[in-house]
């Protein structure tokens, strides 16, 4: 029998009793695609990972603290066997033979009517990789074509079209600070199944290269109607196209709703009637400071991060941010969109108390090729930014964290890579 190929099938296990024999690592491993298939577990073995324990505390499964004893299986539709006693192993294996429940062995493949096979999820997708016989079982090799097909589906690169067509939906999808590696993967998926894209000047350019032929490839910054028309520009573009029935994707630079104008997006698409799914992206207000080296939380340093739009200086009318609480703060202050507006910033924070000598970096186009870090003080960065010709986009970070970490530079103040 071991010669034929196993026979692949999904088991609908909701409401239904599983026996797990043995609360060891493979129990462990095991136990959460039942639980989340809805089984009634029951679990037999007089110990347990801690792991394990906690799914019986939280009574995701009933636990007897016991050795298996003979009739454990009645009733049950499919059994685990994993104890570390081979004689238990064998004698629960023969009463599900006799009772014609299904079983797998973690000691003995051949001596098993079952085989778990290596398992991964895409949306909407359960991948299940199975050696054809035991001759040829490997699960090593079982399991890398599983990481292959589920990774091929989740980075986009292995493509299956939906041949049920679905309506027209929007995708808001934080693209990450530059490295086109940092999209979720979930982001990257999504692109390789969307039919329009609408990207910012900021998102990960190099995935656009990657995109088919088809694909047609919006430039948002060159959307018709001037400045101050330009988001309702956008947002009626992405109704338009929604509405021929496309899959859209809205590609910004970090992530959506940290000084992405993500939820203005999303209230006209629910607006218009139209679906919208949000996909959050790695925003560049920690992870670039993180990429040159600066952590914006250190124990002893800092226990709090404050992130702040400096787009609009401390002394427009139209500022919202209250820069003399900002000045107060023992953290870190991390700017975003500030970079011409810097030399304003450090002197009302200078002005409502802070140091003149607090460290200041500004890290420009991080996690990219040409990422670069120039170092100064809350004195000196106006005059930096100019002989350094720092230029958009740049993250700066204003506090002690920045001489925490080994840097990119060993001049300071006023110096860097």
């Amino acid at each position: 029998m071991a010669e034929q190929p196993a026979y692949p099938v999904g088991l609908r296990l909701a409401g239904r009793r599983v026996v797990v024999l043995g609360g060891g690592q493979v129990a462990q491993r095991r136990l959460p695609a039942l639980i989340a298939a809805g089984a009634d577990i029951r679990l037999v073995s007089p110990e347990a990972t801690p792991s394990v324990e906690a799914m019986a505390d939280a009574g995701e499964i009933t636990w007897e603290r016991r050795p298996y004893a003979e009739g454990d299986l009645t009733d049950a539709w499919y059994a685990l066997i994993a104890t570390s006693d081979a004689d238990a192993n064998t004698r629960a294996s023969a009463e599900g033979e006799r009772g014609r429940v299904w079983c797998v062995r973690s000691d003995d493949a051949e001596a098993a009517t079952a085989w778990t096979p290596a398992t991964g999820h895409s949306e909407g997708v359960t991948v299940a990789v199975l050696t054809a016989s035991l001759r040829d079982r490997d699960p090593r090799h079982t399991a890398a074509i599983r990481d292959a097909v589920v990774e091929g589906l989740r980075d986009g690169t292995l493509v299956a079209p939906h041949h049920r067509r679905r309506g027209g939906h929007v995708a808001l999808v934080g693209g990450g600070p530059g490295d086109p590696d940092l999209i979720t993967v979930r982001g990257r998926r999504l692109l390789a199944e969307a039919d329009v894209v609408i990207a910012d000047r900021l998102g990960p350019r190099d995935l656009l290269a990657e995109l088919p032929p088809h694909v047609e490839v919006i430039d948002a910054a060159k959307i018709p109607y001037g400045r101050f028309m330009a988001q309702e520009a956008i947002n009626a573009a992405l109704v338009e196209h929604a509405r021929k029935g496309r899959a859209v994707v809205r590609l910004k630079g970090g992530d959506p709703f940290v000084f992405g104008r993500g939820m203005e997006e999303a209230q006209a698409l629910a607006e218009a009637g139209v679906p919208c799914t949000v996909v959050p992206g790695i925003s560049s207000s920690i992870s670039v400071p993180g990429a040159a080296g600066i952590p914006v939380t250190h124990r002893g340093v800092a226990h709090e991060f404050t992130v702040v739009s400096g787009h609009v200086a401390p002394d427009d009318p139209r500022s919202l941010v209250d820069w003399p609480a900002l000045a107060r703060l023992t953290g870190t202050l991390v700017i975003l969109m500030g970079v011409d507006k810097i030399g304003r910033i450090a002197e009302a924070l200078v002005a409502h108390g802070k140091s003149p000598d607090t460290p200041v970096a500004l890290v420009q186009e991080g996690t990219t090729a040409s990422q670069r870090r120039v170092d100064a003080t809350l004195a000196t960065v106006a005059g930096a930014v100019v002989a350094r010709e720092v230029r958009p986009p740049a993250v700066i970070v204003i506090g002690p964290v920045v001489d925490v970490g080994p840097g990119e530079t060993a001049g300071r103040p006023g110096e860097g890579a």
